[in-house]
């Protein structure tokens, strides 16, 4: 066999693999794009069909017509949002203190807050309910904002570690031979330099708050509060249907919006969290 033709088998062995991560990867959104704009009386329909005959936009308008689905993205949308903010605040000072000065206990420090992201997040959910009760925030978002930090902040910590570490130290020393305080230097010098990472982990985090549903199923119970994740599961409760139908097209079109904006900002940031992602790998 010559050197051409095995080539030429392994390039095409190599597109078919990829098409097939590929469609394994998207059909699944496919199929629930599919469902959401097919009508009820087709979703159950044989033979398969893999296109609706007749599309219909009804399951969005019956989704966006439930209150109790448009307060699910507000609250999900607010949640998210302060849990990215409050990560990236104390998670980029903690990083730049970690990964720029030396001082006793350093490394312990970085291999408690490594360890954080170990942790299955049903392993601290009792200790957590203890804690939000203490703090009378049970059935309030500030609960979910509260807990959602113990796995997004330490991710962010670490990860920024790397950014602010790979610095050179010139930077700093040219600050301060400015006049610049270490909290100047930070944020005017350093921060700036550091958006690539900044973006990835914020998006991560946010990407992480938005789709969370055990905390919010354990900590939440008034309908008006729940997250969206925690609003698709129990949409058959509010949608008009009868006690034992499953609103499957609402519920699909419900997947649908909620991913979208997902698929966006990854999309609007997706140069950034590659060069987060490519400069975490090789520097440090």
């Amino acid at each position: 066999m010559s050197t051409r033709t095995t080539n030429v088998i392994s390039r095409a062995l190599f597109y078919l693999l990829v098409l097939l991560i590929l469609a394994y990867t998207v059909f699944p959104f496919y199929w629930a794009l599919r469902s959401s704009i097919t009508p009820d009386g087709e979703l159950f329909s044989t033979p398969i069909t893999y296109w609706p005959a007749h599309p219909t936009l009804d399951q969005y308008g019956k989704i966006f017509s439930n209150n109790l689905f448009l307060h699910a993205l507000a609250n999900s949308a607010i949640v998210a949002g302060a849990v990215t903010i409050i990560s990236l605040a104390i998670g980029s000072l903690g990083a730049y203190a970690l990964g720029r000065f030396s001082f006793p206990g350093r490394k312990f420090t970085m291999y408690i807050i490594l360890s954080m992201t170990i942790f299955p997040q049903i392993a601290v959910l009792g200790s957590l309910f203890t804690m939000v009760n203490a703090f009378h925030l049970f059935d309030t978002l500030g609960a979910l904002i509260l807990t959602y930090l113990i796995f997004t902040l330490p991710f962010t910590v670490w990860v920024l570690i790397t950014f602010f570490r790979s610095m050179p130290a010139e930077l700093e020393q040219a600050a301060y031979v400015d006049g610049a305080t270490p909290f100047q230097t930070f944020y005017m010098v350093l921060l700036p330099l550091a958006a690539p990472g900044l973006v990835t982990t914020g998006l991560l985090a946010f990407i992480a708050a938005w789709n969370e549903f055990l905390y919010a199923l354990s900590f939440i119970q008034t309908p008006e509060r729940r997250t969206i994740t925690l609003a698709i599961q129990t949409l058959p409760e509010s949608a008009s249907t009868s006690a034992y139908a499953v609103p499957w097209g609402q519920m699909m079109a419900a997947t649908i919006v909620v991913t979208v904006p997902l698929v966006v900002l990854t999309l609007i940031f997706q140069r950034r969290i590659i060069a987060g992602l490519t400069a975490g790998s090789i520097k440090g």
